[in-house]
Order: structure tokens, then C-alpha cells, then sequence
């Protein structure tokens, strides 16, 4: 049977784009604190038209919205730990049920700074412990594993003490991880050298691919550059173009063409490339068009 492992040595593999945009293209109100997590109870059929589309685009990876859901942020909304436990494991089922059995499902795990909704997610230093943050951690990586994703997406993650924290709660769970950082041009968010965080992932071998996300797409391919000495293969998902306002929570200025920039990433070692906020399913059409890629993923693994 084909694991994610085998896929990604056979790759590159076409990953989805942003979960947001498309939610809002179809009207949905995404202001909340919640953000698109929200929909996991509210509206689960719409994140699973979402997962559709961009697997009918050429899309190989579908990214779970579990992005920010988390235990302690559902628990301040008034969500018991059970409904929350649901939550998560459906934000996997519904991504395999777009997957229709062709595609491979990963289940996000986004960083502390996420469920502040404040956007320190690109600040990192949340003067937390690496001790508490594997804490905040654990749990969600737990129920997510039970519901059986083929991959982990550790996303968006800003700083080395974070990820240090989230590659020791993965310890024992049985399923590969991608890590993948904020950024600052050769640093991570919080300041560190990159050539520092991607060496991290060598300590765990659960992580299979280390690359960038959530970041302009004109600094993928130097980061992409300094990831090759951590020996595994690049990932490489970043936004559309803009930047983001996390005090008025918008975008300013205008969408890009990551498509463009491809081939320097997969010549710079990517073995994952997508997109994230503000890349819809025309741009992951045209990606994987630039690729090569068939829609859909042939002979993934369903399980």
C-alpha cells in the first residue's frame, strides 16, 4: 500500500490553497475568532466544497480546517471538550470524504498564536515555556491522529521554541509531519535564524518535509535554499499576494501569480508546493498545470 511517505519521494505533490478565501467567495462571515474553524459546526458541508474544488483543480494534499481549533480556544466560546474532541476529527473526515479516495488528507495544526486571533502567529513569543506549549499541543495532535489523517501540516509555525514543542508532542503518534514556518525573509517570525529551524526538523523522525508557508511568495525559494541542508524535501505554500492587517483582520494590496515562481521552488528542493491565503482554485489549477499534474492523486493512499 502507497504511504505519504512513498508519495512525496515519487513527487512533487500539489498541495491545495487558502481555506478562508473560499469560504468568504461563497459568503460565509469569517470574522469571528474562530475563523473558518467555526464552519466545522456550523457549516461542514461548505468546508467540504472547498476540499472539492480544490481537488477537482489539480490538487493532490487537501489541508484540514482545523487550523485554529483547538481545545482551550473552543472551551472560551463555550464549547465542551467532547463536542470539541468531534470537531477536530470531523474537520479529517470531511477532507477525506472530498478526497474520494484519490487524494491525500492532512490535518493542519496551526501554532499557539492561532487561537489568539491576534495574528502573533507571525510575531511568535508568546512567553510561554516549550514544556507548555507541548501541553497545548498534545491533545489536539491526539484526537486529530485518532480520526487517521495521512499527513500532519505543522504550519505557520513562528518561532524554534514552538516547534521544539509541537515535534515533542508528536512523539508516538504514528504519523508523519510536515513542519513548516512563518517568516521574516532568512528568519522565522520571532527572529531566528532559518538555517536554525530547519535543522530542528532533523531531530525527529517523524518529520518528513520542512519549508515555509503563509509568507510572500518572492522569499520562498531563499528559504527553500537554507531548508535543503535539514536533508529532507522543501515544502512550500505562501500567499497570493498582500499583506495581512491583524488589526483590521483584511488583506492590502493586490493578489499575485505563484504559479510564476514554481519551478525556482521545485529547483530549490520543494517537494510540496501550494498555496495559502488568497490562492483559490484557478491558482492551484494553474500550478498544477505548470507541474505537470493530473487532477486528483493517482494510486494515493486512502488510509
Amino acid at each position: 500500500m502507497t504511504t505519504f511517505r512513498d508519495a512525496l519521494a515519487a513527487g512533487p505533490l500539489v498541495l491545495d490553497g487558502g481555506m478562508s478565501n473560499e469560504l468568504e467567495a461563497q459568503g460565509h462571515d469569517l470574522s469571528g475568532v474562530l475563523w473558518s474553524a467555526r464552519l466545522l459546526r456550523d457549516a461542514p458541508d461548505a468546508i467540504t466544497a472547498v476540499h472539492r474544488a480544490y481537488f477537482e483543480a489539480g490538487a493532490q494534499i487537501a489541508i484540514t480546517a482545523s487550523y485554529q481549533a483547538t481545545y482551550d480556544g473552543f472551551a472560551r466560546l463555550g464549547i465542551s471538550r467532547a463536542e470539541t474532541t468531534t470537531l477536530l476529527q470531523r474537520s479529517v473526515s470531511l477532507a477525506r470524504e472530498a478526497a474520494a479516495g484519490s487524494g491525500w488528507v492532512a490535518a493542519s495544526v496551526g501554532p499557539y498564536g492561532a487561537m489568539l486571533a491576534d495574528g502573533s502567529e507571525y510575531r511568535g513569543d508568546y512567553g510561554l515555556t516549550v514544556a507548555e506549549l507541548t501541553r497545548f499541543h498534545r491533545p489536539r495532535l491526539e484526537a486529530l491522529a485518532e480520526a487517521g489523517p495521512d499527513v500532519f501540516a505543522v504550519e505557520t509555525i513562528p518561532d524554534v521554541r514552538e516547534a521544539e514543542a509541537v515535534l515533542t508532542a508528536l512523539d508516538g503518534l504514528g504519523i508523519p509531519a510536515w513542519l513548516s514556518y512563518s517568516i521574516r525573509g532568512a528568519t522565522t517570525s520571532a527572529g531566528q535564524p532559518l538555517a536554525e529551524a530547519f535543522a530542528l526538523a532533523r531531530s525527529s523522525a517523524d518529520v518528513v518535509a520542512t519549508g515555509v508557508n503563509c509568507a510572500p511568495a518572492d522569499q520562498v525559494a531563499q528559504a527553500l535554499t537554507l531548508a535543503r541542508a535539514a536533508g529532507l524535501p522543501g515544502v512550500a505554500y505562501p500567499n497570493g499576494g498582500g499583506v495581512w492587517d491583524p488589526e483590521a483582520r483584511r488583506w492590502q494590496g493586490q493578489e499575485g501569480e505563484i504559479a510564476d515562481l514554481a519551478g525556482d521552488w521545485l529547483a530549490a528542493g520543494a517537494g510540496i508546493v501550494g498555496g495559502c491565503c488568497r490562492v483559490g482554485p484557478d491558482g492551484i489549477r494553474e500550478l498544477a498545470a505548470r507541474l505537470g499534474s493530473a487532477a486528483g492523486a493517482d494510486g494515493a493512499s486512502t488510509s
